[in-house]
């Protein structure tokens, strides 16, 4: 009974040190990283079954529960020789005896099985592998009993009998389903993704089709009517301005998507906050004075940041232009800069409509915009690209009836610098050793 529970705990540490590499990986948040956490977590599993050995009285033999960990990596990973391989060397270290011999022989001989029978194994279904996984524990667990002379042994009572025939492959079904689930998972979130992404671009495709057909529709039909030679002079420039303004308006969106799918920031120069903010609000001016909306600016002295002066325009141009324009009756726009030792902050307030908490969790999204059919949402899309590329943040509150801020906060050129220098250091350091 004392064997039974000496291996049953074995088992339990294999299990728990399986989840805590799912956790892991989890944590990453990237798909490629349950490979090699799988393989260290063979590794692992290894050395501690190595550490949980039991020595059989009457042969010189060290039993232990290494044929879990190597049974599920050579089906499922196809690394039989490697870990069989691993094994000779842990068993080397023990001693070159029998037992020594006896393991390259079996391990051996299972490496290169498995290895072989490794990629039909991974094609059958997840209740198939489950299944064979034990059962060739279990046929290989009975063949270890007479090639190690175990039947013989007087100590070969029922307790060893179940610690070989049963707790193997006992431990191998649950590690096998386990990892079942976890790719079942993984499979899930990835057609999730591929399903999302393929429903934002027929998304992004639907609102692009509609904002350019509509002012080219309206273009060919004023076309139409330039082609009456009846026509006024003054209807004819009134038409070609109307043309104008259309085809500026598809140029608009058509740009709007290409800044959105190419954020790139191509030259990083400093910028001076206060200067560059008053640009964009003094270039708003007009469109401001039109919604009846008074500006006010409250700058920091002398904060920088280091970024491209022509996205950083265009960032905050759709951002205070959106927030003059949830203001159609009137009301206050405040552009504020506030800074620590290593951010800077910069906050646009509009004393608007404001927006629900659903709204605001969507801001970004492809198509999707607070202005309803009048919008694509690319403007907002395009801002958050531009602020990641620059390695900012952007956090929004908003509440119905009181208006919205956008915070959004860049790394200030001090800590920029800084962060350069030290990397520059290491490097150095690095090369000299």
């Amino acid at each position: 009974m004392e064997l039974t529970v000496y291996f049953f705990f074995n088992l339990s540490l294999l299990i728990v040190l399986l989840f805590s590499g799912v956790l892991l990986a989890e944590k990453s948040k990237r798909f490629w990283s349950y490979q090699p956490i799988f393989i260290i977590y063979l590794i692992i599993s290894l050395i501690l079954c190595f550490l949980f050995t039991y020595q059989l009285e009457g042969i010189n033999v060290v039993f232990d529960l290494r044929k879990v960990p190597f049974v599920i990596g050579s089906l499922y990973m196809g690394l039989g020789p490697f870990l069989a391989a691993f094994i000779m060397l842990v068993r080397g270290f023990l001693g070159i005896d029998y037992g020594f011999w006896m393991t390259v022989l079996y391990y051996g001989g299972l490496a290169i099985l498995f290895w072989r029978i490794s990629p039909w194994f991974l094609k059958c279904s997840p209740k198939q592998r489950i299944l064979f996984s034990v059962g060739v524990t279990f046929l290989f667990s009975f063949a270890q009993t007479f090639s190690f002379g175990i039947w013989h042994l007087p100590q070969s009572s029922s307790t060893v009998w179940f610690v070989f025939l049963v707790i193997q492959p006992i431990g191998v079904g649950i590690i096998s389903y386990i990892i079942e689930e976890i790719i079942m998972t993984i499979q899930l979130r990835q057609r999730t993704m591929k399903t999302k992404r393929l429903e934002a671009v027929e998304r992004m495709g639907a609102a692009i089709s509609h904002e350019i057909r509509n002012p080219l529709t309206t273009a060919i039909g004023f076309v139409q009517l330039l082609q009456n030679d009846a026509i006024s002079k003054e209807n004819h420039t009134q038409y070609l301005s109307i043309i104008k303004n259309e085809l500026k308006s598809a140029e608009r969106v058509i740009q709007d998507y290409l800044n959105f799918s190419n954020p790139e920031i191509k030259s990083m120069e400093p910028l001076l906050l206060q200067e560059e903010l008053e640009q964009v609000v003094q270039m708003l001016q007009p469109l401001a004075k039109q919604n009846s909306v008074k500006t006010v600016s409250i700058y920091s002295m002398g904060e920088k940041i280091i970024g491209d002066k022509q996205k950083f325009h265009q960032c905050f141009v759709n951002i205070m232009k959106n927030a003059i324009e949830a203001m159609p009756k009137g009301g206050i726009l405040t552009v504020e800069t506030e800074s620590t030792e290593t951010t800077v902050s910069i906050l646009v307030k509009d004393t608007g409509s404001g927006m629900t908490l659903e709204q605001v969790t969507r801001l970004g999204e492809p198509y999707y915009s607070t202005k309803g059919n009048k919008g694509t949402g690319l403007g907002i899309m395009v801002v958050y690209s531009i602020v990641r590329a620059m390695n900012g943040t952007i956090h929004v509150e908003s509440s119905i009836g009181k208006g919205t801020t956008f915070e959004f906060k860049f790394p200030s050129l001090s800590s920029t610098l800084l962060e350069a220098v030290e990397t520059k250091e290491a490097e150095k350091e690095l090369v000299m050793s």
